[in-house]
């Protein structure tokens, strides 16, 4: 059976289904606690990474509800072949969290980390939105969330192309929103924009002022994805 075939034959989420997420960048961070959040309000939730050994590790946690795929969201073709077999593994998807993301400071500008930062954070990201969304419309209905940043409000002198990236991202996403105004598909999108959050992707973390926990972040997030909230910033002052 291929996705469209279960989206065919799942207009809605069956009377009393455990609720099913997928987390497209999971291996550590925000990724890594919102997959634990899901988990603790009953989730069965499908979560995604390059390395398959922490994937594995995270899947020991809560065997009976994890679902597990390696993918690279720069092979963009590869990736979106995975996350269709990640859904029909699960036997569909109620919610899809695009979630990976990077971030280097390169002051010498060099092509390759920015290019790196492009393929990673755009073409991956707009790639992977998009099978998400051609998925919710032939299921009739789904959530898509993406993890921009309060980055993506400014350019700054640091990390000017992280910047740049994490503003088309929101941007698409309010796109993708509005393209679906009207149409007969019962689709969210939610843009989520962390500020400071203790992850891999932050400097000096001890030197920034109102850094949060990825767990404080999670479970705000976790309460803006259920609220249906349009846009987020996390965490709240």
């Amino acid at each position: 059976m291929q996705a469209e075939d279960i989206a065919k034959h799942s207009d809605q989420p069956a009377s009393g289904h455990h609720p099913r997420a997928i987390i497209i960048g999971a291996t550590s961070g925000i990724g890594e606690h919102l997959y634990r959040e899901f988990v603790r309000h009953g989730y069965r939730v499908g979560i995604t990474g390059r390395r398959q050994e922490r994937l594995t590790e995270l899947q020991r946690e809560h065997p009976d509800v994890t679902f597990i795929q390696s993918m690279d969201v720069r092979k963009v073709e590869t990736a979106c072949t995975e996350l269709n077999q990640l859904i029909l593994a699960m036997g569909g998807a109620d919610l899809i969290v695009v979630n990976a993301g990077i971030g280097l400071r390169n002051p010498d500008l060099e092509w390759s980390l920015q290019a790196d930062t492009i393929q990673t954070n755009v073409i991956g990201f707009c790639a992977l939105c998009d099978a998400a969304v051609k998925y919710f419309r032939r299921q009739g209905y789904g959530h898509l969330v993406g993890i921009s940043s309060v980055a993506g409000l400014r350019g700054l002198g640091k990390i000017p192309v992280y910047n740049a990236t994490k503003a088309f991202d929101s941007i698409y996403l309010e796109g993708l929103r509005r393209m679906h105004r009207g149409r007969d598909v019962d689709l969210h999108v939610t843009d989520i924009r962390p500020g400071y959050v203790r992850t891999d992707l932050l400097n000096n973390p001890d030197k920034l002022p109102w850094v949060s926990q990825p767990d404080v972040a999670a479970r705000q997030i976790y309460r803006a994805i259920q609220a249906r909230k349009k846009v987020a910033y996390i965490t709240r002052r």
